[in-house]
C-alpha cells in the first residue's frame, strides 16, 4: 500500500479483512504489527481496539482511497469514530503515519510489491 501523494510505502504485507468474521477478528490475538505489515478493513466505517495489547495507527479512507481521518497511536481498549464517508480503514504499526507524513487528503493506492492476503 503506497501513499501516492507523499510518494512513500505504507506497507508491503497488508492483510485484507473484507468479511464479517475477518473484520470482527481484526488484529485480535496479535501481539504487534511488524514494520511493513498492515490490515485493510472494508467495508468499514469505524474501528475499536477492545481486547488489543498494543498501539497502532489507523487511516480512514473513502471509496477513492483518499485519507479522510487519522488516528495516531490508538491505545488498547479505545473506540474510534464512526464516519459516514468512510469506506475502509488501514491499520498500521504505531508511528507509521508520522514516519510517512501521511495526512488528510492524501491518496493511497495498492502498488506493485504490495502483498495483499487474507488474515490467518
Amino acid at each position: 500500500m503506497t501513499n501516492k501523494t507523499q510518494g512513500v510505502t505504507l506497507g508491503k504485507q497488508v492483510r485484507v479483512a473484507n468479511s464479517f468474521w475477518t473484520r470482527a477478528k481484526g488484529l485480535l490475538g496479535r501481539r504487534s504489527l511488524a514494520p511493513g505489515e498492515g490490515l485493510l478493513l472494508y467495508p468499514c466505517r469505524g474501528i475499536h481496539s477492545y481486547g488489543m495489547g498494543f498501539e497502532f495507527d489507523a487511516i480512514y479512507l473513502n471509496r477513492q482511497y483518499e485519507v479522510i481521518h487519522i488516528i495516531e497511536r490508538m491505545r488498547p481498549n479505545q473506540r474510534g469514530p464512526i464516519l459516514k464517508g468512510a469506506y475502509a480503514v488501514l491499520e498500521l504499526p504505531s508511528g507509521s503515519v508520522a514516519a510517512t507524513s501521511t495526512m488528510i487528503g492524501d491518496r493511497l493506492v495498492i502498488g506493485q510489491g504490495t502483498n495483499l492476503s487474507a488474515p490467518e
